[in-house]
């Protein structure tokens, strides 16, 4: 039926061309890659953040995600009382905790 090509040609290239394991394994190479790159270093992120959170107790000093520095006074299992100022409390999420400065790092700020 074609001109440019024969059939015999054609039906060698149809049967040359049947992907097997080495037809998946650049596929499973960019899954791969992808996971160690961006989903294995997310999730352990996550668990660490999770631990944290866990982890937080009165007297701790920490800074919200809105990069509010305070001093834990109250917690309970969803939201924490945190002390910004003398007798000013905000009351925020326990998610909403990004991070635990070292010890000292409150008074020092206040002192300034």
């Amino acid at each position: 039926m074609s001109f440019f090509i024969s059939d015999a040609l054609a039906a060698d290239a149809a049967a040359a061309q049947q992907p097997g394991f080495e037809g998946m394994l650049f596929p499973l190479a960019i899954l791969a890659f992808f996971y160690f790159l961006f989903l294995r270093p997310q999730a352990k992120r996550a668990k660490e953040k999770k631990q944290m959170i866990e982890a937080l107790s009165k007297g701790v000093e920490v800074v919200t995600t809105g990069g509010i520095l305070g001093k834990v006074a109250d917690l309970d299992d969803n939201f924490v009382k945190i002390e910004v100022n003398e007798n000013v409390f905000i009351q925020v999420q326990r998610q909403a905790v990004e991070s635990i400065m070292p010890k000292g790092t409150f008074k020092a700020i206040t002192k300034k």
